[in-house]
């Protein structure tokens, strides 16, 4: 039996078992429980919160159950409502934030793939980031608009087999001198059952640093769910970080599900899988790095010459070629700017799915690679970053047609009376994308702020975005703009605005929603 979950077996072969919701609006009374005068009293609107759950239901701390609940059991359309009177009686934005993230990992599957309705928890951290670049008065916006979604992905959740977190195999868990090791055993193998009890006994046993270190290992091991899995185990512990340890578990038991999935496919420890070559060929390399790897120089030619490079480049050949690099003295970060400029410039190419996952992918393995401690670890995750670039061009290729623009071509010349702002900008976003990003890149170089524009995009996200994309693209390129090289950074951000929302876009119509609410 697969104890994640009794009820849905990993190949959909077990009887599947519909999860009882409780019926918020099936008759007077049960609407009247939950009217606007019993909230504006400060009565928790869930009277039936501390109703049993399943035994085989993964269930949370007292302290935050019931806010689960509600999130859980309250309608999509009152659920703005239900939590504007929860924060005005008090409900903090960790609370809700946490309340968020643990929804989604007990009612959302990560299967078959770790994306598409699973969007809901892949997205809690965006909407944080989101929120914290905001100006005070805009701060709720993004979680309101992730509460929102989390019941979209809620609903998808229930029509395709009503998935929910089992309670762990008490039983089976290590104690806690072996759950490290049992966890590593059980990665190696595939094994979800094997690996779903050692992830409890080592979150238990061990403390958050030691664990992302290994989280972030498998993270970028494969090349699934076109990088969602690495989004996963940074968006994850990142947002873990807000609202506290003490929740890791449900959290990371749900990413170990995520991490082991290879739907439609043998096992990947007994199999020679397209996905997994590279990471092969990236251990041989790592166990023969010498110990002064990362005490090169900043070349930025040669982060131009390496993106050149990725253009063609298989997988494999990318974690050779990259470490070549690294040998003749070239500083990790020109590695870094050529990785972010080859998912700016795939966006620039294919404004679409595939390109947008190349960007927030490099934006989780770089957090990664800045974050764990191990250099062995951080040399794996970088040359895994280098090995995934081609994966999304190969996989670009068959998505339709691909454009010959190259980020290293855009130019900055513009006659002296030819200023630009940042309304004419945002204004070409959404009519001419490439005009928009040649403006972007002579603002930028001609000292345009750069916090002018990001102020502009991330508004626009909340004004007009409808998909989680909109947030998890707009947080990662606003984010890694940063982390790329001051001299090459203004290239990224122009070829950002091939996704960012554009001023004449159509608005969403959360926000008024959201105000009046709060109002």
């Amino acid at each position: 039996m697969n104890h994640f979950n009794p009820r849905m077996s990993d190949g959909g072969k077990m009887p599947l078992q519909r999860r009882k919701f409780m019926t918020l609006l099936g008759g007077g009374s049960a609407a009247l429980a939950l009217t606007e005068v019993a909230m504006m009293r400060g009565l928790p609107p869930v009277s039936a919160a501390e109703a049993k759950l399943d035994h085989n239901t993964v269930r949370f701390s007292d302290d935050i159950e019931p806010l689960v609940r509600l999130l859980e059991d309250t309608p999509r359309k009152r659920v703005v409502q239900a939590f504007a009177d929860k924060i005005r009686s008090g409900t903090s934005y960790r609370e809700v934030l946490t309340a968020l993230l643990l929804a989604g990992v007990r009612n959302v599957q990560p299967r078959p793939a770790v994306g598409f309705k699973f969007h809901a928890v892949l997205v809690v951290n965006s909407a944080h980031l989101a929120s914290l670049g905001s100006p005070d008065e805009d701060r709720w916006l993004p979680i309101f608009w992730a509460l929102d979604y989390f019941k979209s992905a809620q609903s998808k959740d229930v029509n395709e087999g009503d998935w929910t977190m089992a309670a762990v195999n008490e039983s089976a868990v290590p104690p806690p001198h072996r759950a490290k090791r049992a966890f590593e055993e059980a990665m190696q193998k595939w094994d979800v059952e094997a690996a779903d009890a050692a992830i409890a006994g080592y979150v238990r046993s061990a403390g958050a640093n030691q664990v992302f270190e290994s989280m972030a290992h498998y993270g970028c091991r494969d090349f699934r769910s076109i990088g969602h899995k690495a989004i996963y185990v940074a968006n994850g512990f990142r947002t873990l970080q807000c609202i506290g340890w003490r929740y890791a578990e449900p959290v990371l038991r749900s990413l170990t599900y995520a991490l082991l999935n290879h739907t439609g496919e043998p096992n990947p420890s007994t199999s020679d899988l397209a996905a997994d070559r590279a990471i092969r060929v990236t251990e041989q390399i790592v166990d023969e790095m010498d110990s002064g790897w990362n005490a090169g120089k900043v070349n930025h030619e040669a982060a131009i010459e390496h993106l050149q490079m990725l253009r063609q480049a298989t997988p494999e050949d990318a974690v050779r070629e990259t470490a070549k690099l690294i040998q003749s003295g070239v500083h990790p970060q020109s590695i870094s700017d050529a990785l972010f400029l080859s998912a700016g410039e795939m966006v620039m190419q294919q404004p679409a799915i595939v390109a947008l996952h190349s960007a927030t992918s490099t934006n989780a393995l770089q957090y990664a690679y800045r974050t764990v401690a191990s250099d062995q670890n951080r040399m794996r995750l970088l040359l895994q970053n280098a090995a995934f670039i081609p994966h999304f061009r190969q996989a670009m290729d068959s998505r339709g047609k691909v454009g010959d623009s190259h980020i290293n071509k855009l130019t900055s010349e513009s006659s002296p009376d030819d200023s630009i702002s940042v309304e004419q900008i945002f204004d070409a976003v959404g009519q001419d994308r490439s005009q928009a990003a040649t403006a972007t890149f002579r603002y930028l170089e001609s000292e345009g702020k750069a916090e002018e524009l990001i102020h502009a995009a991330r508004q626009l996200t909340f004004l007009k975005g409808n998909d989680s994309h909109d947030y998890k693209y707009s947080s990662a390129a606003l984010e890694d703009y940063y982390a790329v090289s001051p001299e090459l950074r203004n290239r990224y951000f122009a070829a950002a605005t091939y996704l960012m929302p554009g001023k004449n876009d159509r608005d969403n119509s959360l926000v008024n929603r959201v105000r009046e609410a709060l109002a």
